[in-house]
């Protein structure tokens, strides 16, 4: 009888030291693993911020739809202006602007184009430059402006992604590939009566955080509420502007 007492006992006593750790180990784990892929969901976040800024600039709003942000970022080109030469502070103060230099530039190029019956940037701004009347008249030796088109992917994402794999950002990592939820607001207006377009995308606590222990999730989400947070990481905001900055930062 004591002898199954004791073992009994003993029992209990290992059965208790491991309730113990158990409650101890598990919310470190946890925090640990959500860290650990939280930063991967809000590098995503940010890939998707960079394509809805990129959209905006283009066509003055936002795109909801995950498959038409990415279709634009595979097919449309990234435009930029490649500079040379800057006006100088007794051109402005004479009246010249950026816009008139850019004018006189570009009616100096097609009368040179037309002379030299080439399209070479290179060879018709050296030619301009040196001959044209008008450009030297203004001090414009050495000022260029030109549009220029790149690959939309290759310059917002520096290489990291490619057409083929690019789908990959709209994707919460972790998540059995479940896509962000993304949400826009074009009827926002400020108290002076500004149209502000706004967007948002979220992935929700829920998603990333799925398999691990279930009472740790609940417990999270639970408090994230209760604080009024979102629970579970976003970028941007349909209700105000934010600067589309992440709650994270």
């Amino acid at each position: 009888m004591k002898t199954t007492f004791r073992i009994l006992l003993a029992l209990a006593i290992c059965f208790l030291a491991y309730i113990c750790v158990d409650s101890v180990v598990t919310p470190i784990q946890f925090e640990e693993t959500r860290a650990q892929r939280e930063e991967a969901v809000v590098k995503n976040l940010i890939h998707i911020r960079t394509a809805e800024v990129e959209f905006k600039n283009q066509h003055g709003r936002f795109m909801a739809d995950a498959d038409s942000l990415l279709m634009f970022l595979k097919t449309a080109p990234k435009k930029e202006v490649l500079k040379e030469g800057s006006l100088t502070d007794k051109q402005l103060e004479a009246g010249m602007t950026e816009p008139k230099a850019v004018k006189l530039i570009d009616k100096a190029k097609a009368k040179a184009m037309s002379k030299l019956k080439t399209d070479d940037q290179e060879a018709i701004y050296a030619y301009i430059w040196a001959n044209d009347k008008d450009i030297k008249d203004a001090g414009l030796q050495g000022f260029r402006r030109d549009t220029i088109e790149r690959n939309m992917i290759e310059t917002l994402y520096k290489g990291e992604f490619t057409a083929e794999n690019i789908d990959q950002i709209v994707l919460i990592p972790y998540s059995d590939n479940l896509r962000f939820e993304i949400e826009v607001n074009d009827e926002y207006k400020t108290s002076q009566g500004i149209h502000v377009p706004l967007f948002e995308a979220r992935a929700p606590f829920e998603t990333y955080l799925a398999d691990q222990d279930k009472q740790e999730l609940v417990n999270l989400i639970d408090k994230e509420k209760k604080l009024e947070h979102y629970p579970g990481l976003k970028v941007g905001s349909i209700e105000a502007p934010n600067n589309n900055a992440g709650n994270w930062e």
